[in-house]
């Protein structure tokens, strides 16, 4: 229903016919949502004849956000990230954003995301030269890597490296490092059975595996700066102990 506001919000009317075909589901589900949503006082408008449809009032829920848990973390870490960039720009708002998010928290789900943000490094911005070389990763990949990050699993990845040699790896995602714009995850590697460095966009496939890991410590990562171009990270690392 949350996805079926979102659409009603778009410019122009939607038919009840495009909606089902957009949910997968049937026409008189869509139209008993509708009711449902009309009951919970929604301001839905109804227009007949060609061209019309129904429609949700723009304006309604700005200044209300309803979130779920994962988003609102999400949300968190990028204020947190954008902080830790230092830019001036926009920033003006995030301490009001990020003290309404943590107190919408359960003290120990503040305190989880807590620790997921102590696992997030910020180093220098990517030379020119690797900046060209960015590869777009696919959604799927992207949430794979997410969720793996977040939830502690294993990940089982092809991983593309610089001389276009692919390798199947079974990873722990430990840390993340931002060297703008480009990200890369500080691992364990059973293939090598050693702390490695991967660039999130040479990950090519991933499957999040249901082997849960004990997070290492940041040294453990020290040791792994070498031959990837990451000058900074162990001023990131120092930073972050």
């Amino acid at each position: 229903m949350e996805l079926l506001a979102a659409h009603l919000k778009q410019d122009g009317f939607c038919t009840i016919k495009d909606l089902a075909e957009l949910h997968l589901v049937s026409k008189r589900t869509i139209a008993r949502d509708l009711q449902l949503m009309r009951d919970q006082g929604l301001p839905i408008d109804a227009d007949r004849g060609r061209g019309g449809g129904v429609r949700l009032d723009r304006n309604w829920g700005v200044g209300r956000l309803n979130l779920s848990y994962t988003e609102a973390v999400d949300l968190l870490i990028s204020i947190a990230v954008a902080e830790q960039m230092n830019s001036p720009i926009f920033l003006a708002n995030l301490g009001s954003i990020k003290r309404q998010l943590v107190a919408s928290f359960a003290p120990d789900k503040r305190n989880r995301v807590e620790r997921i943000k102590s696992r997030i490094l910020i180093g220098a911005t990517a030379s020119t030269t690797v900046q060209g070389t960015i590869a777009p990763s696919g959604n799927r990949v992207i949430q794979t890597l997410h969720q793996s990050f977040l939830n502690q699993n294993s990940i089982l990845i092809r991983y593309q490296d610089e001389g276009g040699r692919t390798t199947t790896r079974e990873i722990e995602a430990h840390y993340l490092l931002l060297n703008y714009p480009v990200w890369y995850v500080l691992a364990f590697d059973h293939f090598r059975a050693a702390p490695r460095t991967f660039r999130c966009d040479r990950i090519v496939e991933a499957d999040t595996s249901t082997t849960r890991f004990q997070l290492l410590p940041k040294d453990s990562f020290k040791q792994t700066f070498e031959g990837y171009g990451l000058e900074n990270l162990k001023a990131a690392l120092s930073r972050a102990e």
